[in-house]
C-alpha cells in the first residue's frame, strides 16, 4: 500500500508533468520539446536497462546449465521461470514485489527514500544513477539532433552500448545476443549513410573481428594466455559496422591505453589482484564514444602532427 504522503507526492509530480507539457506546446521550440520527450523515454528505457543487465547473465547462465545437463546424459536442472518480464520486479533481500508506483524512474526511488518499503534494506544507488545518466543522455541526442532519423539510430547505439558495457562490468561477458544486434543494426543504420558509408561499415565489421582475433591470437602465442574473449570480438566488428574502419585504430587504442591505466592504478590501489580478468568492452565502449563525438578531429589532428604540419 502507498501511504498518504507518497500518495500526495505522485499525483503533485503528475500535475506538474502535465502543466510542463502543456507549457512546453505552447512555448517550446520543438527541438527543446523533443529533448523533453527523450528525457522522459530515457529514464523509463534506464529502468529497464537495470532488468536487463541484473537477469539477462542469469537466464543465459540457466540456460548453459541446461545444455550441459543435455550435452552429459545429466539430470536437468530445475527449470528457472527467469525472464526479463517474469518474475515482478522485487527486493533482493526479502524478495518483496514491487508496486507499480515504486517502479516510478527516479521518483520510486525518493519515495522510497532508498529502502525497500519492507525489510528497510539500503536500494542501491546505481539503479536511479543508470535511469538519470540514459536520460540525459537520450535528452542531449533530441536536444542536438532533433526528431531526425538519425537521432532514433543514436538512441538504439546509446542503448545497446549501455547494456553491453555494465553487463561486462557485472559479469564479464558480453551477450551473444546484444553484440549481434549490434552488429545488423549499425549496417541497416548504415544503409541510410547514417555514420558511415555502407562499404565502410561492411569493412569496418569484418575487420573489426579479424583485427582483434588476430591480437588474441598473438597474445596467446607470446604469452600461453586469453587475453581477449571472444565477446571482444564481436564488440568491435559491431562498432566498425556502426562507426566504419577509419575509426577502429582510435577505438582500440585509446581502448587499450584505458584498460591499461586503469588496471594499473587499480592493482596499484590493490583493488584488485594483478592475474584477475579485468573486463574490456567497458573501455572500447567508452572509446567508441570518443570516436564518435572527436574521431576525425582526433585523427585530423594526427595526420597533421606525423606529417610535421602542426
Amino acid at each position: 500500500m502507498i501511504d498518504r504522503k507518497s500518495a500526495l507526492l505522485i499525483g503533485s509530480a503528475s500535475i506538474a508533468l502535465t502543466a510542463l507539457f502543456a507549457w512546453l506546446s505552447q512555448n517550446a521550440t520543438l527541438a527543446i520539446q523533443f529533448a523533453v520527450v527523450l528525457l522522459i523515454l530515457g529514464l523509463l528505457l534506464g529502468s529497464f536497462l537495470n532488468v536487463l543487465v541484473y537477469r539477462l547473465p542469469k537466464m543465459m547462465e540457466s540456460a548453459w546449465r541446461r545444455e550441459c545437463a543435455e550435452a552429459t546424459n545429466q539430470p536437468a536442472p530445475p527449470l528457472e521461470t527467469l525472464t526479463l518480464s517474469r518474475p515482478r520486479s522485487h527486493c533482493p533481500a526479502c524478495h518483496a514485489s514491487l508496486a507499480g508506483w515504486q517502479l516510478i524512474p527516479l521518483l520510486g526511488y525518493l519515495l522510497l527514500r532508498g529502502r525497500c518499503a519492507r525489510c528497510a534494506a539500503r536500494i542501491s544507488l546505481r539503479y536511479p544513477l543508470i535511469e538519470l545518466g540514459v536520460g540525459l543522455a537520450f535528452c542531449c541526442i533530441g536536444w542536438h539532433l532533433g526528431p531526425h532519423p538519425i537521432a532514433a539510430a543514436c538512441l538504439v547505439l546509446v542503448f545497446l552500448l549501455s547494456a553491453l558495457a555494465l553487463i561486462d562490468l557485472d559479469a564479464k561477458l558480453l551477450p551473444d545476443s546484444l553484440t549481434q544486434a549490434l552488429l545488423w543494426l549499425g549496417l541497416i543504420a548504415n544503409l541510410f549513410h547514417a555514420f558511415a558509408p555502407l562499404q565502410d561499415a561492411v569493412i569496418g565489421a569484418i575487420a573489426g573481428y579479424s583485427l582483434m582475433r588476430t591480437i588474441a591470437a598473438l597474445f596467446r602465442w607470446s604469452t600461453g594466455l586469453d587475453g581477449l574473449g571472444a565477446g571482444d570480438f564481436k564488440l568491435v566488428a559491431g562498432l566498425g559496422a556502426w562507426l566504419g574502419w577509419q575509426q577502429l585504430p582510435l577505438i582500440v587504442g585509446l581502448g587499450a591505453i584505458s584498460s591499461a591505466l586503469t588496471g594499473g592504478a587499480l592493482i596499484a590501489l590493490r583493488k584488485i589482484d594483478s592475474h584477475a580478468p579485468q573486463p574490456f568492452g567497458p573501455h572500447l565502449i567508452g572509446a567508441a564514444a570518443v570516436a564518435l563525438f572527436w574521431g576525425n578531429e582526433i585523427a585530423a589532428w594526427y595526420l597533421k602532427t606525423a606529417l610535421g604540419q602542426g
